[in-house]
């Protein structure tokens, strides 16, 4: 049982998803929970005082009070109207994400919500009953409002929820699991809508799958750098330690590493230089380590963090209404990691396209018969497709805004939608590297009898039981789904 306490980590997240381990409030956490309602609650009671959200409408309805009466209606009200999202559903891991991160925003005691809202959510979460959820309807400031309206509709018995292999209304599964509605007091409603819980479940996913492809495209481009018959010079220590950039350090010595035994690489080379998308693979796949690592520190941040609004302080008698939703640090974040991972993509296909070019006694498109078979021909027309969509996903979303609620949201982030498209850049480059990868594996068997390191032997060893050498032409797509496949369940 994971106790949610003051800080939780993408490492962290990364084994509660992979062990399906349940989690549970700290005592600390509830009492803090319990602390602010308390306060919330005796602060509401002299009836007098306005405070946005609280009973008051919302956005541009700002300035409409509500009556006491009113305001558990109005929380319900709030919910069901901003339920409004569309667009394809969002995958079931990252709605578990959501869920996670919005507990533990709640968790801090800044909020104002019920103990019952929160175990109800915990609820949900432990007994795999997640939400329905639409990827298009958040504007990525004001909170990711429509995605979280519809992670919350279940916890009154509204919306739907994916439940033991299907989607089910989520009254009759509340049924099924002997819970009851929530009946939301003040401020609830608003507090599990506002929030970045969106935008930051889709950022850890892609962060952790981001982690992943970079070991697994150093790792992929040392074997193509062998099978194209590389030199190792360019991965010399001292040429990083005269332009010290971390990534580009750490990249280079992995390779160093990686090749470490081969007799390939120790063999004498007829060429002395090797083009960029061989010999810069310190330079690039480092800036792109650096961005990632960048980005890491901008989401442990946000996830560790109180986004909703306004933000209660009972110890400091204090309720404010600020900006903490404002997706505009993660939109950015988002932007750089989806570039980061096009680019480890892009230098991929490079090294596809050289190893099926008849170059350095590699006959062309790794053929066993060239003309009689095309041979590798067309998979790198498939990686260079994918690379030019991840271009187009790389059109920032975070210089974007448009006005919403009557100018009362006069810029918004679009975090949302850098969210998603990042989640797109990051299946691409698993395809990229699948293709890599099923080229480099064949463009190596032309340089027997030598052998390359025992780590870049293991890998192909490993990759051959899924993934036999192609001595003629057949249906291709079986066996780059398979490459994709071993890219994303090996570890590099």
């Amino acid at each position: 049982m994971h106790k949610i306490s003051s800080q939780i980590s993408p490492s962290t997240i990364a084994k509660l998803l992979a062990s399906g381990e349940k989690i549970a409030l700290s005592e600390e956490a509830k009492n803090k929970i319990v602390a602010c309602r308390e306060y919330l609650d005796k602060r509401l009671k002299g009836g007098k005082e306005t405070i946005y959200g609280i009973n008051t409408g919302f956005g541009a309805l700002y300035n409409k009070s509500i009556a006491d009466k009113d305001l558990e209606q109005l929380q319900e009200n709030l919910v069901m109207s901003h339920a409004c999202g569309t667009g394809d559903e969002v995958p079931q891991e990252i709605v578990k994400l959501m869920m996670l991160l919005k507990v533990q925003g709640l968790s801090y005691g800044h909020s104002g919500v019920q103990l019952q809202t929160v175990e109800r959510l915990i609820d949900l979460y432990n007994n795999n009953a997640l939400p329905v959820v639409y990827q298009q309807g958040s504007l990525g400031a004001s909170g990711d409002l429509a995605p979280l309206a519809h992670l919350s509709l279940p916890l009154i018995g509204k919306g739907e929820l994916n439940f033991e292999g299907k989607r089910q209304p989520a009254d009759a599964v509340l049924k099924k699991l002997k819970l009851s509605p929530v009946k939301f007091k003040s401020k609830e409603a608003l507090a599990l809508l506002n929030g970045t819980q969106f935008m930051s479940a889709y950022g850890i996913w892609c962060l952790l799958k981001a982690k992943h492809l970079l070991d697994a495209a150093d790792t992929i481009g040392t074997l193509s750098l062998e099978a194209y018959d590389g030199r190792l010079e360019p991965f010399n220590g001292l040429i990083h330690m005269v332009r010290p950039h971390e990534g580009q350090q750490q990249t280079a010595l992995r390779v160093r590493e990686l090749l470490k035994g081969s007799a390939l690489i120790k063999r004498k080379k007829e060429h002395v230089q090797d083009p960029y998308s061989f010999r810069c693979i310190p330079q690039v796949h480092g800036a792109s380590r650096d961005a990632i690592n960048y980005v890491n520190s901008v989401f442990l941040t946000e996830i560790n963090s109180v986004t909703d609004n306004p933000t209660i302080f009972p110890e400091e008698n204090e309720i404010l209404s600020g900006g903490n939703f404002h997706g505009q640090p993660l939109a950015i974040a988002l932007d750089l990691l989806a570039i980061a991972l096009a680019e480890l993509g892009s230098i991929s296909e490079r090294r596809t396209y050289l190893l099926i070019s008849g170059q350095r006694g590699l006959p062309p498109f790794l053929a066993t018969k060239p003309g009689l078979h095309s041979g590798f021909m067309i998979p790198q027309y498939t990686a260079a497709s994918i690379v030019s969509q991840n271009k187009q996903l790389c059109s920032p979303a975070s210089v974007d805004s448009i006005v919403s609620s009557n100018g009362q949201e006069d810029h918004v982030s679009m975090g949302a939608n850098a969210a998603t498209k990042c989640a797109s850049v990051v299946n691409n480059l698993q395809r990229i590297l699948g293709i890599e990868l099923f080229t480099s594996a064949q463009a190596l068997e032309f340089r027997r009898p030598l052998k390359s390191s025992p780590a870049i032997e293991k890998l192909v060893a490993s990759f051959r039981k899924k993934v036999s050498f192609i001595k003629e032409d057949k249906v291709l797509h079986p066996e780059i789904e398979k490459s994709i496949r071993f890219v994303c369940e090996t570890k590099f």
